[in-house]
């Protein structure tokens, strides 16, 4: 089965622009696609179009099955779509043990209390959780408390999985423990899945796929690592992972910068689809192309430590680096390093390694 959703739009009345705008996208059954992108970039809103909770203003939304047959779904209600929904503050009932707000949503279709709870049992087995069905809910952590909301929406073997930042309420531990936990799940469920964040380490560490959303636009869709290495927008290469944007100019199949009159060249990441940059350009350097070295270090671009933090495994370095000869005006690039023997304030030589590196036209 695949979910389509072709050229949505949604303006809320009295807005100055579409809060969706033009949204075209597919995700497969057993496929998880986070919808990243910060505050009022369209994400939740897509994501209530999809769940029935809006109404598009023009546009489709369709399930389409494996024998091809197409069911256009875009003016039916949430209830007739039958799609799981995990909300954000999850949505629990104080009043009700575990396994009767897993099964709640089973009333509305009929159940008898007894099939009801032996059905919350089963999912609740699904998630881990299988002994908790007499427990009250404030007796929960927070992410057991998000195996439940989960186990809800899971009750009704929902074709459509939808997630609305599951991980928001969490600490830092519990976070990074359920991101796991999750990404495994709902591989396991086998629906088609999609979730909402903000948060682009949620989306690195649980999605097949990240959809990056801006004014309501979608920039660019692919795996993680597409977008990382190959980003096709100044929005996107921000937005995703830690990057300096550089001016660069292409020479060949090489990539050359020049900052403080030296410089140093990478090669060119391609992106399928789109033909290689011309003209004024700009290159997306990452913290991992680059090293440090001592000050003098030949046919390296002269900079200084503005700060540095202990990370575990390795030092993080905010390198000052001049745009030319004595200008005070500096790029300011992140660099990570097991070696943790440059000080604040040390004047340091910095070294584009071999790396591809992504070309953006100014």
């Amino acid at each position: 089965m695949t979910l389509v959703v072709e050229h949505l739009s949604r303006r809320f009345a009295g807005a100055e622009r579409p809060a969706v705008d033009d949204v075209s996208f597919t995700v497969a059954t057993g496929e998880v696609l986070a919808l990243v992108g910060a505050s009022g970039s369209g994400k939740t809103t897509t994501l209530r179009l999809i769940a029935g909770y809006e109404r598009p203003d023009t546009g489709r939304i369709a399930l389409t099955g494996p024998s091809g047959a197409t069911r256009d779904i875009t003016t039916e209600p949430p209830q007739r779509r039958t799609f799981g929904m995990v909300f954000q503050h999850y949505a629990l009932f104080p009043h009700m043990s575990v396994a009767e707000n897993v099964g709640f949503g089973l009333e509305a279709r009929g159940l008898g209390k007894r099939e009801r709870l032996e059905r919350a049992r089963q999912a609740l087995e699904r998630v881990g959780l299988g002994e908790a069905g007499l427990r009250a809910v404030q007796s929960l952590s927070g992410g057991e408390q998000q195996r439940v909301a989960l186990a809800r929406a899971i009750i009704i073997d929902p074709p459509v999985l939808l997630l609305d930042e599951p991980l928001s309420n969490l600490d830092p531990a519990r976070r990074q423990e359920t991101r796991e936990w999750l990404r495994r799940k709902l591989h396991e469920l086998r629906s088609i899945a999609i979730f909402v964040t903000h948060d682009q380490e949620d989306a690195f560490a649980i999605a097949d796929r990240m959809a990056v959303m801006h004014q309501g636009k979608l920039l660019q869709i692919g795996t993680p690592d597409e977008l990382y290495r190959r980003p096709t927008s100044f929005e996107v290469a921000e937005f995703v992972g830690r990057a300096t944007l550089v001016g660069a100019r292409r020479q060949g199949d090489r990539a050359c910068i020049t900052l403080a009159g030296v410089t140093q060249d990478a090669p060119i990441a391609s992106i399928p689809g789109h033909p290689a940059p011309e003209g004024p350009l700009t290159a997306v350097v990452r913290p991992e192309m680059l090293a440090l070295e001592p000050a003098d270090a030949p046919n390296r671009w002269r900079g200084h430590v503005e700060s540095r933090r202990y990370a575990g495994a390795h030092y993080v370095y905010n390198v000052a680096v001049a745009f030319a000869p004595g200008t005070e005006r500096y790029y300011s690039f992140e660099i990570t390093s097991e070696d943790g023997s440059f000080a604040e304030r040390a004047p340091v030589g910095v070294a584009l390694l071999p790396k591809p590196i992504a070309l953006l036209v100014r």
